[in-house]
């Protein structure tokens, strides 16, 4: 049996970016600090993903210094 993959909806617009850009950080850095590649990081910022995981949104939400709920609301 398949484990049924959980995702968070990403938003529009974009919380990730505009708390990565008030940091003075890099799509490069969040990527580092959060363990992602830059391209992953991209295509949340773009909205070309409409689900992450949860492990990758803790994650994101973490090196950025906020909540999960406060990034993907």
């Amino acid at each position: 049996m398949k484990k049924k993959k959980i995702g968070i909806p990403t938003t529009k617009p974009n919380k990730v970016k505009a708390r990565r850009e008030e940091l003075g950080k890099t799509q490069e850095w969040l990527a580092e600090q959060a363990s992602l590649s830059r391209i992953f990081i991209s295509e949340i910022e773009n909205n070309k993903r409409k689900n992450i995981g949860i492990e990758s949104a803790k994650r994101i939400s973490k090196a950025l210094g906020r909540f999960v709920e406060e990034i993907f609301p």
